[in-house]
């Protein structure tokens, strides 16, 4: 069961993915992007409730921005089903460096693999398939391990620092 400060904190995460992406629009949509938002991915590496809310966000993004019913649901099913992985990768890893190099993982591959199919469907590019993929992964892979990185560890030092943090309740 969901408490209120984990429907709280899926909420607040939801909206400063949709907040980030808004501001970003100009980087966050193309064939050749740079979605910051998804540093946030790195969240269900400690929040179960980050799943759903990551899903939202990219959702309501994309639903104001994004390419037609392609981003709709194979853009936002992507956020979803890394998120998802990346919380059971969570719930096995407990080395904390291990951890966030395979947490990091799918919200990488399985955007740099799917992505460039809603750009194609969408008929915004017609790079090659696997040009596609190394851009997109390229882009994922900046915003996921360097500044995904930087919220992961913050949140590690302040997890070791004081556990009952109120962050972690």
């Amino acid at each position: 069961m969901l408490s209120t400060s984990k429907i709280c904190r899926a909420g607040i995460i939801a909206s400063v993915y949709f907040v980030l992406t808004y501001f970003l629009q100009a980087i966050a949509f193309g064939p050749i992007q740079l979605r910051i938002s998804e540093a946030l991915t790195v969240l269900p590496l400690f929040f179960v409730e980050s799943v759903p809310a990551l899903f939202v966000g990219c959702f309501l993004a994309n639903t104001f921005f994004g390419l037609a019913v392609y981003d709709l649901t194979i853009g936002s099913f992507a956020t979803l089903i890394s998120a998802v992985f990346t919380y059971f990768i969570g719930k096995i890893i407990k080395n904390k460096h291990l951890r966030f190099a395979l947490g990091a993982l799918p919200p990488v591959l399985v955007n740099a693999f799917l992505i460039p199919v809603v750009i194609w469907l969408s008929g915004a590019e017609r790079f090659s398939y696997f040009l596609q993929v190394a851009i997109i992964g390229a882009g994922q892979a900046l915003a996921v391990y360097l500044i995904g990185g930087a919220v992961y560890y913050a949140l590690t030092k302040v997890n070791e620092k004081n556990p009952s943090s109120p962050i972690f309740k």
